[in-house]
């Protein structure tokens, strides 16, 4: 099976991670795998060199040169299976394998990793009715898809995974030292980009509550985005300078979350929430929302707590409870490390994404007039 991935973003955020995660464990078992990618992206960077290591750079949705490019690598390379990882990349394949002839067609999977609707315009229809199949994170974003007008044999739920042995691996930093914390303050951590679906301003709101209750209690949030000027005045409206840092992006993002005492999670929307699963990987405890499909990686009360999205007093109640019960974050760290070397291991999603590329590859390639097109 070769298979090649697309992926447009600059940053890096869970899917990028996924990315490299399903790119490098595909290799690992034996199947060659190429990688398009962002000349200046971190997975690009993150990536090992090679002849199978591609720099293209989208420019958006309508992409046509970076389309006619990717063209020419799929009538060079010939893949089996072409994989979009992000919905430019998704508008870039569709755009590349309707360039010109390409013999045997490459099958065209997308991996759908956010619970947003699907835009109902005309490019959208278009470039999303000529997959063949969808690989959802979560059953909550299969759910919406079909609901969007995707047919439901053409999307299926494949939950993302863990490194295990990874994450073990990753050195643990002193949390306090590095980001000059007061010693044996507790710190309730976040990883997430500054975005409004990440919910970080309930997660700020509540902390205010918290600190009230646990006074040396320190917040770290890691990531950036466009909201991070309005977060930092909501910070200073609160007074909680010397409570919330925001500390931007880190490639060393694990190794300080290892240093955290909880892991909150304060979306308001959420596909999976793959930081969760590093959160347990690690055995933190974790207090999260239920919104999206993060009720399918934390069982409540069992590997952590949910709360409502957009509820900053139940998500400062949760919090408090946990900070105060060392025991308690101890059990629900215990089992939410089991969950997800039962469930949400990387050598299984690698072996379930193989799975689907063969299922798909012995199935009869739909024509344009028998695919059903995606409602608008």
């Amino acid at each position: 099976m070769f298979s090649l991935h697309v992926d447009t973003a600059r940053s890096w955020r869970g899917g990028q991670n996924q990315v490299l995660l399903t790119v490098l464990g595909l290799r690992a078992q034996g199947h060659r795998t190429a990688l398009v990618a962002h000349p200046d992206g971190e997975l690009r960077r993150r990536a090992a060199e090679g002849p199978d290591l591609i720099p293209i750079a989208s420019s958006g949705e309508m992409g046509f040169r970076a389309a006619w490019q990717l063209s020419r690598v799929l009538k060079m390379l010939r893949p089996t299976v072409v994989h979009a990882h992000d919905a430019h990349a998704v508008a870039m394949v569709a755009l590349a394998r309707s360039f010109g002839r390409l013999d045997p067609l490459p099958r065209f999977v997308v991996s759908r990793r956010v619970d947003f609707h699907i835009r109902r315009n005309a490019f959208s229809r278009w470039k999303y009715a000529q997959v063949d199949l969808f690989l959802c994170a979560s059953n909550a974003i299969r759910t919406m898809l079909v609901g969007d007008g995707v047919p439901a044999e053409r999307a299926m739920t494949l939950h993302e995974g863990v490194d295990l042995e990874h994450v073990a691996a990753v050195p643990r930093l002193d949390v306090h030292a590095e980001l000059w914390l007061p010693s044996g303050a507790p710190i309730v951590g976040n990883v997430a980009a500054l975005v409004p679906h990440k919910g970080h301003r309930y997660l700020i709101e509540a902390a205010a509550t918290v600190v009230r209750q646990v006074p040396d209690t320190r917040f770290v949030i890691l990531g950036t985005g466009e909201l991070e000027a309005t977060l930092r005045t909501q910070i200073t409206h609160l007074h909680l300078e010397r409570h919330v840092l925001l500390a931007g992006f880190r490639p060393d993002a694990l190794s300080l979350q290892k240093g955290f005492d909880l892991f909150a999670m304060s979306s308001v929307t959420e596909g999976l929430g793959t930081v969760l699963l590093d959160a347990m990987a690690i055995g933190q405890a974790v207090v999260a929302t239920r919104a999206g499909g993060i009720p399918e990686v934390v069982a409540h009360e069992q590997t952590g707590v949910l709360v409502p999205p957009r509820d900053a007093d139940a998500l400062a109640a949760a919090i408090v409870r946990l900070l105060g019960d060392a025991d308690r974050r101890a059990q629900l760290g215990v089992a939410g490390r089991e969950r997800v070397r039962a469930s949400f291991s990387v050598e299984r999603m690698v072996q379930a994404t193989l799975d689907a590329y063969d299922r798909l590859v012995d199935t009869p390639l739909a024509t344009d007039t028998d695919r059903p097109a995606v409602a608008g």
